[in-house]
């Protein structure tokens, strides 16, 4: 159906991705089809509390999430698929659309939540990828 489907996970998050992924992998065309998967280490926010770590702090958080991601694709996307992994660093919808943006993707397939959980990649974020992404996105009621 789409050629190229970006698909933002929470790695410490299933419900970000239990229900997306599969939604992402039927979205994506059987036939040379691409699956983007993205996830975002949020920023400090502001540079005061960014003092309070180590020098490099972010260089090797971002190494390890890297690391992370390789192995949840390969334990989660069927081989089959072609799938590449993204790490960025940032606010997650303004790293989301980005990546979006520069990846050239069809659609992006992600995970909202019932109103009382509080996960940071989920609701809010949704909403605003809703709001200003170029491309299709499908939302998928996590559980």
């Amino acid at each position: 159906m789409f050629k190229t489907v970006l698909l933002p996970i929470d790695l410490s998050a299933p419900p970000s991705w239990s229900r997306a992924l599969p939604a992402a992998l039927r979205l994506c065309d059987a036939e040379g089809g691409v699956l983007h998967v993205l996830t975002v280490v949020p920023d400090f926010g502001m540079s005061v509390v960014g003092s309070f770590f180590e020098s490099g702090f972010e260089e090797k958080a971002l190494h390890k999430v890297g690391e992370a991601m390789t192995a949840w694709v390969d334990a989660h996307v069927p081989d089959a698929v072609e799938v590449h992994p993204h790490v960025m660093h940032g606010r997650v919808y303004d790293q989301i659309i980005t990546a979006a943006d520069r990846l050239d993707v069809d659609a992006i397939v992600m995970a909202s939540h019932t109103p009382e959980l509080s996960d940071y990649l989920l609701g809010p974020n949704a909403a605003r990828v809703v709001r200003h992404a170029r491309q299709s996105v499908f939302v998928v009621r996590g559980e």
